[in-house]
């Protein structure tokens, strides 16, 4: 059975699972399916055609599947699916889809947003990523498994942010980012590598190790990107994180790739 506040406000359409938690003050709209196990804590706002998985916990005041913030969404049917064991604290916002995006925004399982994140329309979040607090996604944007945000961080419309990724705090993401890498500064820059990142997760030594060799091959002063990749591809062709980086970096790009501060200038 669900427990449920009496000042929770609840369409008689909305779907609720088991065992599910909805505090003070809550609003749940028509078409919000909400799995078994998950929490509201109060004052939290659930609206659209929102689903969320079994044991995701929210805290107040965040507001989830309200219409996006885009001034060429005409009311359309777009979604919004949420995973599972997510962790979404206050002031959080995320947004469906629109038209011009697919008419989905999804995120993934065993994700933690912190207080005031955003996520906006058509934005597709992977699984274990942290967004720190009042760090902004823009629409359109993807980021891939156990990417890190930093607090106040902004990632531009479009981009792409690879698998591990770290990006500093008070970052402004225009471009795409690399797999495995870190990036800081206003207007971010190729750091290097998520080195404390990789260790924390389990990579070896001599994972790293080749990470590191291939990044300064990919990232060199001298030749063509395209030349690089290839070359670094060929030398590491049976090393699964350096192909997942030339995968990414070979792959159609709307906004082009963060680079190192040298290659920027």
């Amino acid at each position: 059975m669900a427990e449920i506040h009496p000042t929770a406000v609840i369409d008689s359409d909305a779907k609720i699972g088991e065992n599910v938690s909805i505090g003070p003050y809550c609003c749940i709209g028509a078409q919000v399916e909400i799995g078994d196990g998950v929490e509201l804590k109060a004052h939290v706002v659930i609206d659209g055609q929102t689903s969320i998985g079994a044991d995701s916990k929210f805290f107040p005041f965040a507001s989830i599947g309200l219409p996006p913030q885009d001034l060429k969404y005409s009311g359309e049917e777009s979604t919004l699916t949420i995973g599972e064991r997510n962790i979404v604290r206050e002031y959080v916002t995320m947004n469906p889809g629109t038209e011009g995006g697919g008419l989905e925004t999804r995120v993934g399982d065993d994700n933690l947003f912190m207080v005031g994140a955003h996520v906006a329309h058509d934005c597709i979040v992977g699984n274990h990523v942290i967004m720190a607090n009042n760090a902004t996604l823009a629409g359109h944007v993807t980021v891939d498994d156990y990417a890190i945000i930093g607090g106040l961080a902004a990632v531009h419309q479009f981009c792409r942010i690879g698998r591990h990724a770290m990006i500093g705090g008070m970052s402004g993401v225009e471009n795409d980012i690399i797999p495995y890498a870190s990036v800081l500064g206003g207007r971010a820059w190729l750091s290097g590598l998520n080195l404390v990142g990789l260790k924390r997760r389990g990579f070896s030594k001599d994972e790293i190790k080749s990470l590191r060799v291939a990044y300064r091959q990919l990232f060199a002063e001298e030749g063509l990107l395209s030349e690089r990749i290839e070359d670094v591809a060929g030398q590491f062709s049976e090393v699964e994180g350096i192909m997942e980086i030339v995968e990414f970096m070979r792959a159609e790009s709307q906004r082009g790739l963060t680079q190192p501060r040298s290659v920027n200038g």
